[in-house]
């Protein structure tokens, strides 16, 4: 049950009033969101985190658990491919489709299960390349990786984090081996006017122009944006005090999805899916509302290149950041649709 003193907060935050508060909580306690799902969202696995579609829509690539193996979601027909069974590894953290349908990894070389969080770790996390006929091992690409990287959908680019700064490079192939090239820095967090922590979640389409990043700690935490040419960096969310963190891109990059915690502001393990206008305004629409649940959250939506969908997970309260219990998906036009008739 929500807290007196939380409830206050939100009355204070986002208007509504103590009764609306108190109410919803009663009305939702002891309930589970994924016993009362809206028509437009759906669940399709019953495991994983993390998802990423495919460049056609069709498939969607998750992981099993945080140092874990990778699968691969057909969506017509429900089939689960395992993708890293075929070789031995320690798990993995991350895993993105590039332009190309190759996919990016992100994982440390040793595990210890005494110690896990240290594979997640700027020092140890690794980026690699696997090839999509699954032919072989992954390949390393030499570089380690701070959290997750942003990849482009359109060109054999990416951008990582690592000691505090964002590098840009190129993946191509010699001999058919992939590795880096054209490699840059492009900010630094010392350069920045403000303190914060730093990671890459995307770059804006449609010319990709831009990075999307998280400020983490500025003001809570911000939505931020790099001018990758020019330099200039750019609030979007203008909200002190709240968690907003930048996740899955629209493909007109109009609007960024983010974690936020709006609706119940006490931080990043309370946070549900909003869409965030990349004008300036600061503008939000709350998409997800497992919040509302006592106990729920929602996070790591991410939205397919033809804007029709996205796809997230839930979690609950107490687990660690990126941790899923299951991927679901949302349509947007239903919801739109749904919008439209009810207020007409």
């Amino acid at each position: 049950m929500l807290r007196k003193t939380s409830c206050i907060l939100v009355v204070a935050l986002v208007g509504l009033s103590l009764t609306d508060c108190f109410g919803r909580a009663r009305e939702k306690e002891g309930k589970s969101p994924l016993d009362e799902l809206p028509p437009h969202i759906k669940r399709v696995t019953y495991f994983g985190q993390r998802a990423d579609w495919s460049h056609d829509g069709k498939r969607i690539l998750f992981i099993e658990k945080t140092f874990g193996d990778v699968y691969e979601l057909e969506l017509k027909t429900n089939i689960i491919r395992p993708m890293t069974h075929r070789y031995y590894h320690e798990g993995y953290t991350r895993a993105l489709y590039l332009a190309n349908g190759d996919i990016l990894l992100s994982g440390a070389r040793q595990f210890d299960a005494n110690n896990p969080t240290a594979s997640r770790s700027e020092k140890n996390a690794e980026l690699w390349v696997l090839k999509r006929d699954l032919s072989e091992p992954p390949t390393p690409l030499a570089e380690k990786c701070s959290e997750g990287p942003a990849v482009s959908r359109s060109h054999m680019r990416i951008v990582w984090t690592q000691r505090g700064a964002f590098y840009m490079a190129d993946i191509v192939y010699e001999n058919g081996m992939p590795k880096l090239a054209n490699k840059k820095k492009i900010l630094d967090r010392n350069d920045l006017p403000f303190e914060c922590g730093l990671e890459t979640q995307n770059l804006r389409p449609p010319d990709e122009k831009e990075l999307i990043f998280s400020a983490y700690g500025y003001q809570g935490t911000e939505v931020a944006g790099l001018n990758i040419e020019t330099g200039k960096v750019v609030n979007y969310s203008k909200a002190p005090n709240q968690y907003d963190e930048p996740e899955g891109i629209f493909p007109d990059g109009k609007h960024t999805l983010v974690e936020c915690d709006k609706h119940d502001p006490r931080g990043s393990q309370h946070v549900d899916i909003y869409k965030l206008a990349l004008d300036g305004s600061g503008k939000t629409e709350r998409l997800v509302f497992f919040g509302d649940y006592p106990g729920y959250k929602a996070s790591n939506p991410v939205v397919s290149d033809d804007g029709r969908y996205i796809a997230f997970q839930f979690a609950k309260y107490g687990d660690m950041a990126g941790v899923g219990r299951g991927i679901f998906v949302f349509d947007l036009q239903m919801y739109e649709a749904t919008k439209r008739t009810q207020t007409e």
